[in-house]
């Protein structure tokens, strides 16, 4: 028999709140997968007792209402940066996003009970969660950020990622969450759950006995100089971070370097603006090529930029952010808003930044091709898909907006995930850190620790051959959901049972 929970309305709702909490333990930093999965089976356990459609939509909206309030509450440290100003926000900003994300649960639960009422509604539910996940990435610009199937990224599990992505993490999650619930026979399901489980532990940890990557024979520096947030903008510190860099990267090396990467936003003043700060650091580079962040005005609108200096210190290229983060680095109808006091966190005006082209490789001297990444760009996985393949992907960033506990954290974590998506090696420089190098199989092969100031000498990570995932992306995820689906429309309940 499937064990009973409490069938009240608000007994209810507090058990799935706390089930929902439970299961985001299992995104970083804590990663306690163990916990995820018993606690989405009890997700499941109170949905299987629900009477109606509205009663299961409570039932998931409440769930994800407690899994984002604890796996997104790191959202509230970029309010915290200028508490006067924005320090207001921040509860808001929690309550919004916890619940608005948990809209996309409710809805997959509402519609598991409406098609597949109360014998089918857990294999429904299954499907379609794992369908509001992908979707969850796409609406309203996106935010596939502690997607359920992210619990996998520090174990052998990630490897699954190569052939579907983290779609196919999230239905291999909640496949085994859910087994126990689905039958009457608990053992079965338990069982099967074991073997799934096994089975997809098992495959990650024959894939990371396989070779690795060639070498590529190429040193990276990636620089750190862990600049506060409430003090990189500031005229009497920003010098000296900046002086920070330039020391670093004047460090001498027993090994030749090949690049030296600094992170987002590296440099303080205006890239139109810049001709001796840029000789400075082609003098500290002394012949090696440079990419570094900065603010650039195009077309009368700043762009957060990476820019690419070749082996003369000469500007060779420049990428242009093309997603921004909503309400940080612009905010709708900005200008008409800016006359409220209604700025974007990180807008350098009152209509934030303008967006760059699009996704594109960039051709470092000495190097190959780089896929360039800003910040939180990495977290889309459409966004590493170009019609050439680069040699590795390169991301600068600025996580100190995201404060210490757990938000850089689950930045890495899917800096991991691309690495294996693609696989590709993924370097990335982080301002106040996690600073790291990330082979194609997403082991992090050395990382910084984080709010200290340094640098890393790494051997750039190599590139595998194309990953199933890196050709058929999120489309394949969505068949086959489509296609279990359509099996479990017309699959008689009493052959589920």
């Amino acid at each position: 028999m499937t064990p009973k929970l409490p069938v009240g309305r608000a007994a209810t709702a507090m058990a799935a709140f706390v089930l929902g909490a439970a299961a985001a333990l299992g995104q970083a930093p804590w990663n306690f997968w163990w916990l995820s999965l018993p606690a989405l089976a009890g997700v499941f356990v109170l949905l299987r007792q629900a009477q109606s459609w509205q009663r299961a939509a409570w039932v998931g909206w409440t769930a994800g209402a407690g899994y984002f309030a604890l796996a997104l509450f790191w959202i509230i440290e970029p309010f915290l940066v200028d508490i006067p100003r924005h320090g207001w926000m921040a509860p808001f900003a929690l309550f919004f996003v916890s619940t608005g994300f948990a809209l996309f649960w409710g809805l997959a639960f509402g519609l598991a009970h409406w098609r597949g009422g109360v014998t089918r509604q857990v294999p429904f539910a299954v499907l379609l969660l794992c369908a509001a996940e992908l979707v969850r990435g796409l609406i309203l610009t996106g935010f596939p950020w502690a997607m359920i199937g992210h619990v996998w990224t520090a174990h052998p599990a990630l490897q699954l990622a190569s052939i579907g992505g983290a779609g196919l993490l999230t239905l291999f999650t909640l496949s085994i969450s859910a087994l126990p619930v689905m039958t009457s026979r608990p053992a079965l399901g338990v069982a099967l759950a074991v073997g799934l489980l096994a089975g997809g532990w098992g495959y990650g940890a024959f894939v990371l006995t396989q070779p690795d990557a060639p070498e590529t024979g190429k040193t990276v520096r990636l620089v750190q100089p862990n600049a506060a947030q409430h003090l990189k903008w500031d005229p009497a510190h920003a010098g000296t971070f900046f002086e920070r860099h330039l020391a670093m990267t004047r460090e001498p090396s027993d090994q030749r370097i090949d690049l030296i990467i600094w992170p987002e936003t590296a440099l303080a003043t205006r890239l139109d603006r810049a001709e001796f700060a840029i000789q400075a650091i082609a003098d500290a580079a002394q012949g090696v090529p440079v990419v570094f962040g900065g603010n650039d005005v195009v077309d009368g609108t700043y762009r957060n930029t990476l820019v690419s200096l070749n082996a003369q210190g000469q500007r060779a290229d420049s990428y242009y952010k093309h997603h921004l983060v909503p309400f940080g680095e612009y905010v709708p109808l900005g200008d008409l808003l800016a006359r409220f006091g209604i700025n974007g966190l990180a807008a350098r005006d009152g209509a934030g930044y303008g967006t760059g082209p699009g996704p594109r490789l960039i051709e470092i001297d000495g190097i190959g091709r780089a896929l360039p990444l800003i910040c939180y760009e990495l977290i889309f996985p459409r966004h590493l898909q170009t019609a050439e393949r680069p040699d590795f992907i390169l991301q600068i960033t600025n996580d100190a907006w995201f404060g210490n506990i757990s938000g850089p954290y689950q930045h890495l974590a899917q800096a991991k995930l691309r690495a294996v998506e693609q696989g590709l090696g993924l370097v990335r420089a982080a301002n106040t850190g996690i600073t790291a190098a990330i082979d194609a199989r997403g082991r992090v092969l050395r990382e910084t620790p984080l709010n200290e100031a340094g640098y890393l000498d790494v051997a750039l990570p190599g590139a595998r051959p194309p990953t199933l995932y890196s050709k058929v992306q999120d489309w394949g995820i969505a068949a086959i959901l489509l296609a279990l689906l359509i099996v479990a429309s017309v699959v008689p309940p009493r052959l589920r049972d």
